[in-house]
């Protein structure tokens, strides 16, 4: 699913360059649940950044289902990303001036699902997550937790190959927290979701397979 070879991520500085990634070799394979932790400033989000192609800057190889994404231009990697990958963020990311229905429909129209198929499919997710009642409704009319719902179903709406997810539960108190992991977990083990996520949170790294940390950068061993 993504093999990393020798990645570094550099912002050079008028005092030098500081290494945000330093000789990343990672392997992900179809099905892993894969948990990045590490303190602030060690490289988690720059890592994820770099998975999620909405960072180019970066030296090495790197390979996302089969594809040279080193080798590739911005339009061939953003046509990778839309089919591949769907994210999950602290901060929801949802679209303040579309409604709950209308953000879910939006990772379809960028796949191109034609729009008499679209319908069932965003009610569907509705279904699944429990926010039928919610479809009308505007993100700021939405708690935090029903935001985070949304915000995990218009991820999950295309049925990506991979799940990328920075902090999925850090603006949830502790019993909703525990739901998206649950959710996450059964993703994984009963569709086959890919699932890499960005943690602080021992507990959210146990519902994982794996556990990758990084200090300074660095993979430590």
């Amino acid at each position: 699913m993504i093999s990393l070879r020798h990645v570094d991520r550099v912002y050079p500085l008028k005092g030098g360059p500081y290494y945000a990634l330093r000789n990343i070799n990672l392997e992900v394979n179809e099905g892993d649940f894969l948990s990045i932790m590490g303190p602030s400033g060690s490289g988690k989000s720059t890592l994820l950044h770099i998975l999620g192609l909405h960072d180019a800057a970066w030296d090495g190889e790197f390979h996302l289902v089969g594809e040279p994404v080193h080798k590739l231009d911005k339009k061939k990697r953003f046509e990778l990303q839309k089919k591949h990958i769907g994210f999950v963020f602290q901060s929801y990311h949802l679209l303040d001036d579309l409604t709950v229905y209308e953000n879910l429909e939006i990772p379809l129209s960028y796949r191109d699902v034609p729009r008499k198929d679209r319908e069932g499919i965003v009610c569907d997710a509705l279904d699944r997550f429990h926010i039928v009642g919610k479809k009308d409704l505007y993100p700021n009319q939405l708690s935090g937790g029903q935001q985070q719902l949304v915000g995990i179903a218009r991820a999950l709406v295309a049925k990506p190959a991979l799940i990328l997810a920075d902090e999925p539960t850090g603006n949830l108190h502790s019993d909703q927290g525990r739901e998206i992991m649950e959710l996450f977990k059964k993703l994984n083990q009963e569709d086959g979701v890919t699932i890499v996520q960005v943690t602080h949170s021992n507990d959210n790294a146990g519902f994982g397979t794996r556990i990758v940390r990084l200090a300074d950068g660095m993979m430590l061993k």
